[in-house]
């Protein structure tokens, strides 16, 4: 099993920063990569970025490149999500996610073994 904590959440105005953090904990040596995803009230899962477990190789949603940058701590079992420039849009609830094997392609959810609770982002104009 895989636990997943995520933190850095919170309130920021539009063009500021925030950095988001996925803690890792249980059997970390089996997973293939970690993923962060977002849920605005009302809308659908979305895919922001993945990064894998054991490289540096990453992925990111098209509208999300140059403004979020994923990385990876693997000594201390954490992926984080820097973002800049934040907008209202940005606003949601943030997952992390990470995966045993890679099925499918890393910016669909249903790939993905183990969630994380959620912290929630909100950009104020």
């Amino acid at each position: 099993q895989v636990q997943l904590v995520e933190s850095g959440g919170g309130l920021v105005q539009a063009g500021g920063s925030l950095r988001l953090s996925c803690t890792v904990s249980g059997r970390t040596f089996s997973l293939y990569g970690v993923g962060w995803f977002r849920q605005a009230p009302g809308k659908e899962r979305e895919f922001v970025a993945a990064i894998m477990w054991n490289s540096d190789s990453t992925d990111y949603a098209d509208s999300m490149k140059g403004r979020f940058t994923i990385s990876r701590d693997n000594a201390k079992n954490t992926v984080y999500l820097q973002m800049n420039s934040l907008k209202p849009g940005d606003k949601a609830a943030y997952y992390c996610a990470a995966q045993n094997v890679r099925t499918v392609t890393p910016d669909d959810w249903k790939g993905y073994d183990y969630w994380g609770q959620g912290t929630q982002v909100t950009v104020s104009s």
